[in-house]
Parts: structure tokens; C-alpha cells; sequence
């Protein structure tokens, strides 16, 4: 090797420490952060379900259903729209 190796290797070890994360921030600042992720990741969470229900509710509302007062589980409205498309489609 020549002399210029042990320095490129210690640049990189320096490179590759300044990298990481570090201690700059104080244990209540990253409570705040967490608790601000935690709370967003809920929010989005709780929207991704409100769409899923409402997509539900609309498929809900063009299947035949026997009696018309009966609320299907979401299970039961994937099941009987899949059973449903088939039929049409071997009609």
C-alpha cells in the first residue's frame, strides 16, 4: 500500500462518524418529536379508515341485498361484490 492509505481510512472512519444521529437533541425535545410522529401517523391512520368505510358504504349502497336493512361486515361486502361481479359476468 502506499503511505496516502492509513489517512483515506481515517477521513472515512471521521466521514462515517459524523453521520450518525448524535446527542444534540435533549430527551424532552425527542419526546415532543415522538409524540408529534406518533400523533400525525394516528391522524393519517384514522383518515386512511374514514375513506376505506366511506369506499365500503358506497359499494355497500349498488349491492343487491336481502333484506335491505342489513348491514353487511366488510368481509361479507368483499365476499358477496366478488360473488356478485362473477355472477354478472357468467350471465
Amino acid at each position: 500500500r502506499t503511505a496516502l492509505a492509513p489517512r483515506d481510512t481515517a477521513a472515512r472512519r471521521k466521514g462515517k462518524a459524523r453521520r450518525g444521529r448524535g446527542k444534540a437533541r435533549n430527551e424532552g425535545l425527542l419526546s415532543k418529536q415522538k409524540r408529534s410522529r406518533r400523533m400525525k401517523a394516528n391522524d393519517r391512520e384514522r383518515n386512511r379508515m374514514h375513506h376505506l368505510n366511506s369506499a365500503l358504504d358506497a359499494l355497500r349502497s349498488v349491492l343487491p341485498t336481502f333484506p335491505d336493512d342489513a348491514k353487511l361486515t366488510k368481509i361479507e361486502t368483499l365476499r358477496f361484490a366478488h360473488n356478485y361481479i362473477w355472477a354478472l359476468t357468467q350471465s
